[in-house]
């Protein structure tokens, strides 16, 4: 079991990340297998808001605000006093509530967590961006010019 001042934020946020991108069904799958949770109590929420999504003009230019996006967030204290934390787009509130008893998980028994779950979302991640990548490059068409030799 880790204490507060031993937690690796880069990992936990690394984690965090995955969990708030991992497509819906793909975490409950992976949740529903976990075979000992822990007793919860909602800290906040599980609720929905907005946030602004800001953008830049070409990646690089000055800030604008965009719009607003539907957030669903949750905070949970597990039995053993861990605190988690879940947010994720969209207003799947359920998924929510999952994200911040995982993260609370994460705090108390990090590897376990990061193979049974983390692992497999970022593969599965990593497997849909390659996918994504390789129907994008069946599309790609290299233009040339062909020099005529009457000139």
């Amino acid at each position: 079991m880790q204490t507060a001042s031993s937690i690796d934020n880069g990992a936990r946020k690394a984690a965090l990340d995955v969990l708030a991108a991992a497509p819906s069904r793909a975490l409950a799958d992976l949740w529903d297998r976990w075979a000992d949770k822990p007793e919860h109590t909602k800290v906040r929420g599980p609720e929905v808001g907005l946030v602004m999504v800001r953008g830049r003009a070409g990646g690089g230019g000055a800030p604008f605000n965009l719009g607003e996006a539907s957030v669903a967030r949750a905070s949970v204290r597990i039995m053993t006093g861990q605190v988690g934390h879940g947010y994720c787009l969209g207003r799947d509130m359920a998924k929510a509530e999952a994200i911040a008893v995982i993260d609370a998980l994460w705090q108390r028994e990090p590897d376990r967590v990061e193979a049974e779950i983390i692992e497999p979302l970022r593969a599965l991640a990593i497997e849909a961006d390659q996918k994504r990548r390789d129907e994008s490059a069946a599309t790609k068409v290299d233009f040339f010019t062909m020099v005529r030799g009457d000139n």
